[in-house]
């Protein structure tokens, strides 16, 4: 049985990436124990991890390959490869449009989306995912970015909110193309119609190597699915009580993403299966945040 959130289209020319969302990168899903599990392939001959290196709040720059010790369930790992601001992204904005968000928030949200869209390299890539009762797929991923921001401008507030459901199209329309893959959700509310379970999302996230960054804003602040899904990828979570500062947040989170590094290594010793720990360090002074693990096998 394939698990099928609410994802609408806004034309038919979409479908076929539609399909692919809920079929193609979903793969195998099964309910076990009366849950759900979404699985996305798994890479093991690569495993792929983002790096924030920091210090005193400043970005490392410079860092080569043997700057890195990286341990897999305590096994030390050969890093193969680091790149640093050379892989085009893949710029994935899932926007809630609920009714909570109509007027000034929504305002404030088509700002720092168009803020966004103008720092993007013509390189990247970019898409829009909105979400309120249904999962709409607003802008494909693509390097012209003219139809997000027609979507943008277009975008209006109404009904529930389906975070769960809208977080996972975005995270799976990240796997669907090379390059790497920035999520940024933003949610003033917390779920209210989502058909996917939180933890089926959170398991899917765990096999993924997109990052999130999340904003939540509101009084009701964040649910834990965005605090737990920012903390797995190796993302951040902002807590705002108003939007009026959101372009900036958007643009430093862009900004912190371009200077993080791209770590690559192939599993040595360890298993193929199960749940698999990470410890990145470097070896100069520096505070890392990365990915705390993922989960390997089929």
């Amino acid at each position: 049985m394939l698990l099928r959130p609410h994802i609408a289209t806004a034309g038919s020319s979409r479908r076929s990436l539609v399909l692919l969302l809920i079929v193609g990168c979903v793969g195998a899903t099964a309910r076990a124990g009366g849950g759900q599990q979404l699985l996305f392939s798994t890479k093991v001959e690569a495993v792929r991890v983002d790096v924030l290196v920091t210090d005193r709040g400043q970005p490392v720059r410079g860092l080569k390959d043997a700057d890195f010790e990286l341990l897999d369930n305590d096994v030390l790992q050969q890093v193969d490869l680091v790149s640093f601001d050379e892989v085009p992204l893949n710029v994935i904005l899932a926007l809630d449009m609920s009714s909570s968000v109509a007027g000034e928030r929504l305002d404030h949200l088509r700002a720092a989306g168009h803020a966004l869209l103008r720092q993007l390299k013509p390189e990247d890539q970019s898409a829009l995912v909105t979400f309120s009762y249904p999962v709409q797929l607003a802008a494909n991923l693509s390097r012209d970015a003219a139809p997000l921001r027609h979507a943008l401008d277009e975008a209006e507030a109404e009904g529930r909110t389906s975070l769960v459901d809208g977080a996972f199209a975005a995270m799976t329309l990240g796997e669907s193309d090379a390059g790497r893959a920035l999520i940024i959700v933003f949610s003033d509310g917390v779920d209210t119609s989502s058909w996917l379970s939180a933890d089926a999302v959170l398991e899917t996230a765990k096999r993924s190597d997109v990052v999130v960054y999340a904003v939540a804003a509101g009084r009701s602040k964040a649910s834990d699915f965005l605090r737990d899904l920012t903390s797995l990828t190796g993302g951040h979570l902002y807590e705002v009580e108003k939007t009026a500062n959101l372009s900036a947040i958007f643009l430093g989170v862009l900004e912190e993403f371009r200077h993080r590094y791209l770590v690559s290594y192939t599993p040595r010793g360890v298993s193929r299966d199960g749940w698999h720990r990470l410890t990145v360090r470097v070896k100069r002074a520096g505070t890392v945040r990365a990915r705390p693990g993922y989960l390997g096998g089929s």
